[in-house]
């Protein structure tokens, strides 16, 4: 792996998992440049490792993350942010798009993400958990999507992925209050999928997670991964047609033995 000053990687190969650590505790993971500069470098990498095939993403210290770092942000883009000339304006969204290019390999990544949330998880925290496919969190994690309270427009995912995670009720409250959610809340209209008494008990579930995810047929759960994508923006009828399109492309007979295989050793220790 590359120096990545903002982030950590331990890989344990034989479950095929990597942990990318947020690696700023000091400033409870505070999304500096270094974050949004190499978060498209770091994952194109546990993309194209052949060891890799689930992603688990976790906070040091005492917060998975308070978003973006809002003093540093607005410093290093001053002009960008307070040009009125056609070119600062346009300097501004180039920036806005280069700043999502991480979130948007990750959904489009064939690797599956799980985010491992404790503490705080604001703003952009909240941003990288909805890129995710999967997300845990212990029972003192906070959610928020903050933007609102200091007078932007959440810019990096949240507003469009949300919706389908959480539905737009439950997206259009956390939107327009900009208030803080319980794990319980957050459990309740389905933005986690489990909460877990604390960080330890958090770590181990996510590592047993990906682990479970791992073990079945890589292109399965890839093929899984593209079919659920599609069918969030096209209908029954046509996602019924990719997906038989799909497998008889990509329908692996051998696999399918193997996979019986494990199966029937598995039921025979159990018996």
């Amino acid at each position: 792996m590359g120096d990545y000053p903002f982030f950590q990687v331990e890989k344990i190969p034989e479950t095929k998992t990597a942990i990318l650590y947020f690696n700023r505790p000091e400033k409870l993971n505070a999304m500096n440049w270094s974050f949004w500069q190499d978060l498209p470098r770091v994952i194109d990498e546990l993309e194209s490792d052949p060891e890799v095939r689930v992603v688990v993403i976790a906070g040091r210290g005492k917060s998975f993350s308070v978003g973006i770092d809002v003093f540093e942000f607005f410093i290093n883009n001053q002009n960008a942010l307070t040009g009125a000339t056609a070119d600062a304006r346009e300097e501004l969204f180039r920036l806005i798009l280069r700043m999502q290019e991480g979130f948007d390999r990750m959904t489009a990544g064939n690797n599956i993400y799980i985010a491992a949330i404790h503490r705080h998880c604001i703003g952009a925290g909240l941003d990288i958990s909805a890129a995710c496919d999967l997300r845990l969190a212990a029972r003192d994690a906070l959610f928020s999507l903050r933007e609102t309270k200091i007078a932007i427009v959440a810019d990096m995912g949240s507003l469009n992925r949300l919706p389908r995670i959480i539905g737009q009720g439950n997206a259009r409250m956390m939107a327009f209050t900009g208030r803080d959610f319980t794990a319980e809340e957050a459990l309740r209209m389905g933005l986690i999928n489990e909460v877990y008494e604390n960080r330890k008990a958090l770590m181990a579930g996510a590592l047993a997670l990906a682990a479970e995810i791992a073990e079945n047929a890589a292109p399965a759960v890839r093929g899984s991964k593209r079919i659920l994508a599609y069918m969030e923006d096209h209908s029954v009828d046509d996602g019924l047609k990719y997906v038989a399109a799909w497998n008889s492309a990509f329908l692996n007979a051998r696999e399918i033995q193997e996979a019986l295989r494990r199966a029937m050793e598995k039921k025979t220790k159990k018996g």
